[in-house]
């Protein structure tokens, strides 16, 4: 059995279009322990849904992955047959998405679509899979679990539909759930819920979890570990806290400076100037350098990955500690 749950090694998933490839992940690497909490950030086409959906075996066409390695438990999920993949999804790894509607079906109740989820993968009675399904409705907070099975999704709020797609990802307990932006679509008092709700599960069933959002503030609640994304690659990582109170990179500093919380009231926003690049055609060298205000010639070179302690950065000019 290997050490860590998961080593992903230079991990690359291009979309093949006829303009060209996509580099939608270019050489992503990193480990996940058994129970750990991973938070995963960056702007919108950074590569954060693609890595998660690549980890899974989720990429459709045009897109694929092109390279690397992807060692779960031990086991080489790149190039694993598709059938080897549906064992392992839903029972030893799960995925919670952005839109309820991605994973419940509006014409079956919330018991019936539970109690398939659970026989896909366990040789259990109908009774049997309805009462572990009511067992983790209630443990998502949802009241009255065993009466609320027979309503259909419709009937249920946002909220609690998203509740009820993460009951579903947690029913055969996995070692590792990917949750691609669970708690954008909700109100601030539902999303805190969810994230102490996931954060607790997590703690009390060893499961690994990897929270992909843009959300810095829900990443600092529920992560141990942040990995900062741009371009398609890792551009910094570190303990969560350490990360985001000090950040090493000029981006991860820009994601900050412009959450409006760090600003005093009436105070202009600042914010990062430029676009992120188009994949198709990245610049040489960094691909932030082109909005980064410590850029010079040097970056027209690939930057190293520098190790600070236990945080990683890759960049040529780091902000000082």
């Amino acid at each position: 059995m290997s050490a860590s749950l998961l080593q992903v090694r230079d991990l690359r998933t291009h979309f093949l279009t006829r303009a060209g490839a996509v580099k939608a992940v270019d050489g992503v690497s990193f480990t996940l322990e058994r129970g750990e909490i991973l938070g995963l950030v960056g702007e919108s086409g950074s590569g954060k849904s693609v890595t998660g959906f690549s980890l899974i075996g989720l990429v459709d066409p045009p897109g694929r992955v092109v390279g690397g390695s992807i060692l779960f438990d031990g086991q080489e999920l790149v190039g694993l047959p598709s059938s080897s993949l549906r064992a392992l999804r839903g029972r030893r790894i799960a995925m919670v998405f952005q839109d309820p509607g991605a994973t419940l079906n509006p014409v079956l109740t919330i018991g019936q679509q539970m109690a398939l989820a659970v026989r896909a993968h366990q040789k259990l009675s109908v009774a049997a899979a309805r009462a572990l399904a009511a067992d983790r409705l209630t443990r998502l907070g949802i009241p009255d679990a065993v009466a609320r099975l027979d309503a259909y999704p419709h009937e249920f709020s946002g909220g609690m539909r998203q509740r009820v797609a993460i009951a579903i990802a947690l029913l055969h307990q996995p070692d590792l759930i990917i949750a691609d932006e669970p708690t954008t679509a909700l109100d601030v008092s539902i999303q805190a819920q969810i994230l102490v709700e996931m954060r607790s599960l997590a703690r009390e069933s060893g499961t690994a979890l990897i929270w992909i959002s843009h959300d810095l503030a829900a990443i600092a609640a529920v992560a141990d570990r942040i990995m900062v994304m741009y371009a398609g690659r890792i551009v910094e990582s570190g303990p969560v806290l350490a990360t985001l109170r000090d950040p090493f990179h000029p981006y991860t500093r820009g994601l900050l400076d412009s959450l409006p919380a760090m600003a005093e009231p009436g105070e202009r926003l600042q914010q990062i100037p430029g676009n992120t690049p188009s994949l198709l055609s990245l610049p040489a060298g960094c691909p932030f350098a082109p909005r980064c205000p410590r850029a010079d010639a040097t970056c027209a070179e690939d930057p190293l990955v520098i190790t600070r302690d236990d945080r990683k950065v890759r960049c040529h000019h780091p902000l000082p500690a």
